[in-house]
């Protein structure tokens, strides 16, 4: 399964949605995480906030392929996709492991393949490579075998790197 989880708004939604199989946006319309661990331990991959992304950590956690499409923050994501990914910490348990000689926490849905992450707005040399450790170092952490980062001088370019 593809997922894409993307803070572009409506303008691009219809394209997203023809090229994956559950879109994620980060509009803003949900709480941030509380940092209560409960999608961890009381009610597994269920946030306890009934909001659109009380069940993002089955969606997230069931992808093969996670595409992130964020505006670029300092070398980061934006705020938006940054609050979805903390609120899918449930894809993982508070177990822990040693994958590649590194302790990581044990995967609740096993390996995933491509953790893909296209990044648009304005970026510096530095500011990439902040980007393609942090997407690595991401990908090892959910379990993906693989990591990718596109960096997009124009928006319009999005259709041909998805």
């Amino acid at each position: 399964m593809k997922v894409i989880l993307y803070d572009l708004g409506d303008r691009y939604e219809g394209m997203i949605k023809s090229k994956c199989d559950h879109a994620v946006s980060a509009d803003g319309k949900y709480a941030p995480c509380q940092g209560c661990f409960g999608c961890w331990t009381k009610h597994p991959a269920e946030c306890f906030m009934k909001d659109d992304l009380q069940k993002v950590c089955r969606v997230i956690g069931q992808a093969d392929d996670l595409v992130i499409i964020t505006k670029n923050l300092y070398g980061g994501y934006s705020s938006a996709v940054k609050n979805i990914l903390d609120r899918s910490i449930g894809t993982s348990t508070p177990l822990s492991t040693y994958r590649g000689r590194q302790m990581h926490h044990t995967l609740r849905y096993g390996k995933h393949d491509l953790w893909k992450v296209i990044v648009y707005g304005d970026i510096t040399e530095a500011e990439k490579e902040t980007f393609r450790y942090m997407a690595e170092r991401n990908a090892i952490n959910d379990g993906y075998r693989r990591n990718e980062v596109v960096f997009l001088g124009d928006i319009a370019d999005l259709e041909g790197v998805l």
